[in-house]
């Protein structure tokens, strides 16, 4: 995989199967663009070219918007090479830039620079100033400049259209297993490992508290998780407490703390994904720790059948 941080940074060895968007999610989508993507470059010896944008332009455009990412871009770029996309374009997503017209956006970039060959777009796809042209003008372009469009059709799941926005709508309701079905995989976080105030223990529930860099990485809502995470090879279970710790701090700090299950090594420091499966129940104040500690062992127990039933 070649990755570039600028359109400008790319130079073009052959022609290209093109696709453009901010692919937020990799979701069933995203991906059914990116099987046509990959098979057409595949069928007609091309090379297959994602140019993404970061910052997400809603972030630029709508500066008062507190957007939320399902993906870093670090796990957007890991994605796309996983799905074996050979080059990734990450261009800054800038006001200056979003006054590209559609005339530019098409003979500067696709054609000159990426020297595209076909162009594979969502049924959705608008470009140029203000998102002024659409399909239609996108197959005008392509009879002047001689290149292919392939349109993919709206993907459905469950009789509802799959977007970024139905998965971080899922994700800020806790609805994580919607979220999975829609991804194809299930939602996680990646972070390091800190040391938190070490109550957990005293209760015989130590935690993992995983410290989070990207403010803009979506959170689930606030409750308890089933979740899982690959430790030195292994997929190790725990039960995740999302929030706020209302029982033994008034902080106010949202924190993301696991308990694994039959788990004890030290991981401070360790770089960690946490993988998100089912929604326990939510957040709770409890009158003192010994309640907690039954609440703790209930959800244990609950942590439990749940991965029986998962096979």
């Amino acid at each position: 995989m070649n990755t570039f941080n600028n359109i400008k940074d790319y130079r073009p060895s052959k022609g290209a199967v093109v696709t453009i968007g901010t692919f937020d999610g990799l979701h069933q989508g995203h991906q059914k663009i990116l099987d046509r993507v990959l098979a057409r470059s595949e069928g007609d010896g091309l090379t297959s070219l994602v140019l993404t944008f970061f910052p997400h332009p809603r972030m630029v455009l709508q500066p008062d918007h507190d957007l939320k990412l399902i993906n870093t871009i670090e796990e957007r770029k890991q994605l796309l090479a996983e799905y074996g996309i050979e080059n990734i374009v990450i261009h800054p997503f800038s006001k200056e830039f979003s006054r590209t017209t559609a005339q530019e956006y098409v003979e500067e970039i696709l054609v000159k620079k990426f020297n595209a060959k076909v162009v594979v777009i969502g049924y959705d796809h608008r470009f140029g100033r203000n998102r002024s042209a659409s399909i239609k003008e996108l197959r005008e372009y392509a009879q002047e400049f001689n290149f292919e469009i392939v349109e993919i059709t709206k993907e459905e799941v469950e009789e509802v259209a799959v977007s970024s926005t139905k998965i971080r709508n899922a994700l800020n309701e806790g609805d994580v297993e919607t979220a999975t079905r829609y991804l194809n995989r299930p939602f996680s976080i990646r972070g390091t490992i800190e040391k938190g105030k070490q109550l957990g223990r005293t209760i015989n529930y130590p935690t993992a508290n995983l410290k989070i860099e990207e403010k803009y990485k979506i959170i689930p809502a606030n409750g308890v998780y089933v979740t899982s995470s690959i430790i030195n090879g292994c997929k190790v279970y725990g039960m995740t407490n999302v929030g706020v710790n209302p029982t033994v701090t008034d902080e106010g700090i949202r924190k993301i703390e696991t308990y694994y299950l039959d788990f004890d090594q030290d991981l401070y420091d360790s770089e960690m994904e946490l993988f998100f499966h089912h929604r326990l129940r939510n957040e709770a104040r409890f009158k003192d720790l010994e309640l907690l500690k039954k609440a703790m062992l209930k959800d244990e127990n609950d942590t439990r059948d749940y991965i029986q039933q998962m096979g």
